[in-house]
């Protein structure tokens, strides 16, 4: 059986699809086998929340009177960038204030914004004959400026690697608090409920891609940075997909602060949960096959936090099903296992992206442009420069 994404947007317009979560998938395919699935679903919908570091937003504040060109910028004493024309900005999600250091960064102010929280906004200027005025100080709102879009680089990684350390001392890491002599593992990619895992080989998902994105309808605008294309077959026969985030970009005056929060990760510094879900088309049995993978049959790599290197060794290939029991055996000990992500949030996208499907309000969109394939990660050498 194939279907196009033609014939499953006019069945979701005519609110005649039929949409499962990819946990509900999963059962169905185990109760009633590949085939019996791929006849009886037109749409998987999946879910993620989780840090992402490399989020962030784009502001348009308007022009003053008289006008400035802004260049130092800060919202709520978060320096941003002011390299963007006038009264243009990026914020990062994990830039740390000037007041509170990385008790507070970007990631609040997007979430201040969204709440519908006021922000203070300061700038200064060198002046000019166009732009005369050379500071301002002012309180703004997401419902005043002009524009205002979350664009993330790196979002909802395919399958991120688990982390640990062997050390005997508490490291303080993005991967959170890492306990000594392998006191603790944690890990953040959904398993069963993440985007990229349920369409490994991205034959639905492409620049174009419309997307859940903070509670509002966004897209994938380009492939993440540092993308690659990792594939292997494990001994037992398994796959092992990895390597592929996605660049999304949407309307933050059209999301939830219940999908975009600030976070702090202790010794390390700030970072934003993005909540992200994916609905993907069941366009043959092989793609429903990928679909209905367990937890038991996804994997992950737990890497050694204490070797600070950018090449850590690998402790052990670990499944989601043995990260989500609460506790597994890492080199011959019990060690407890901690989610970084939030499963009960992925899942709540999940069913919530199903019953937009579901009532006609979101429509899939198939690529305009896939990725390019064989993407190898490039590392930073440090090289000298000579003089003259």
């Amino acid at each position: 059986m194939v279907r196009t994404f033609a014939q499953v947007n006019e069945k979701i317009r005519e609110g005649k699809a039929v949409v499962f979560t990819a946990e509900e998938a999963a059962k169905l395919v185990s109760d009633e086998g590949v085939l019996a699935a791929t006849e009886k679903i037109d749409v998987v919908t999946t879910g993620t929340f989780g840090p992402m570091c490399s989020s962030g937003a784009v502001l348009n504040f308007g022009h003053s009177e008289p006008p400035i060109r802004m260049g130092k910028i800060f919202l709520n004493e978060v320096e941003c960038y002011g390299g963007l024309a006038a009264v243009d900005t990026y914020i990062g999600a994990t830039q740390p204030s000037e007041d509170q250091g990385m008790q507070y960064g970007g990631a609040h102010v997007i979430e201040d914004l969204i709440s519908g929280r006021p922000v203070m906004l300061r700038a200064q200027s060198y002046g000019t004959d166009c732009y005369p005025r050379k500071s301002i100080e002012t309180v703004i709102t997401l419902e005043g400026l002009n524009q205002a879009y979350l664009f993330n680089p790196r979002n909802a990684y395919q399958n991120y690697a688990a982390a640990a350390t062997t050390g005997d001392r508490t490291l303080h890491t993005y991967m959170g608090t890492l306990l000594p002599n392998l006191g603790n593992v944690t890990y953040t990619t959904s398993g069963v409920l993440s985007p990229l895992l349920k369409d490994p080989e991205l034959r639905t998902i492409g620049i174009g891609t419309r997307i859940f994105l903070g509670g509002a309808q966004g897209y994938v605008a380009f492939e993440g940075t540092q993308a690659t294309f990792n594939h292997q077959i494990l001994e037992n026969g398994d796959d092992w997909y990895a390597g592929v985030p996605l660049c999304v970009i949407g309307d933050m005056k059209k999301m939830s602060p219940r999908y975009i929060r600030g976070a702090v990760f202790d010794g390390y510094g700030t970072s934003m949960y993005v909540g992200i879900g994916i609905p993907i088309p069941v366009l043959d049995e092989d793609l429903m096959a990928r679909l209905a993978v367990t937890d038991e049959r996804l994997y992950t790599r737990i890497f050694d936090f204490d070797v600070p290197s950018r090449s850590r060794p690998a402790l052990r290939v670990v499944s989601y099903a043995e990260l989500r029991s609460g506790e597994i055996e890492l080199s011959g000990k019990k060690t407890k296992t901690a989610p970084l992500s939030s499963f009960s949030m992925a899942r709540e996208i999940a069913l919530l992206l199903k019953e937009q499907v579901q009532k006609g309000e979101f429509l899939l969109s198939e690529p305009v442009e896939f990725f390019e394939k064989g993407k190898r990660f490039k590392p930073l050498d440090i090289t000298s420069v000579k003089e003259g």
